[in-house]
């Protein structure tokens, strides 16, 4: 098998375990997926950076800022009052600084959007956490 073959296969068996863990994810999980691929096109953006990689680099970018704007797009502002205006707030503040970062080379500005969703996505997680508990303890 050459090697464009089994980076192909590779490719296609990500792109279906993705699908799967989709299809069967809670809409707490698939928040929590949103949170992990914006995260590792940041950081996927970061290494592009640091080579130089311009274009790639802008795509990764870019693929971040639409995540975090499906993230904005999620958010239940009705339920959520004030802390869903908030991240609201977050999440445009984070989109115009990977804006900035891509324009400018800004290597801090990734650094401070990753750290950012880092912490939103630790509270998201101890929510999950939560939840689990209480359902085995209600069982």
């Amino acid at each position: 098998m050459s090697l464009a073959n089994a980076r192909s296969a590779l490719n296609q068996y990500s792109q279906n375990a993705i699908t799967s863990g989709i299809e069967s994810a809670t809409p707490h999980r698939l928040i929590q997926m949103l949170m992990e691929g914006a995260l590792d096109k940041i950081a996927s953006a970061k290494g592009h950076m640091n080579r130089n990689e311009l274009l790639p680099k802008g795509r990764q970018i870019g693929c971040a800022i639409s995540i975090i704007d499906g993230l904005k797009l999620s958010l239940d502002k009705d339920k959520g009052g004030d802390i869903a205006q908030n991240l609201e707030d977050l999440y445009i503040y984070m989109e115009r600084r990977l804006n900035e970062a891509s324009l400018e080379n800004d290597v801090t500005a990734l650094d401070e959007v990753s750290a950012l969703l880092k912490e939103i996505k630790t509270a998201w997680d101890a929510i999950a956490g939560h939840e689990t508990a209480s359902a085995q303890v209600g069982t």
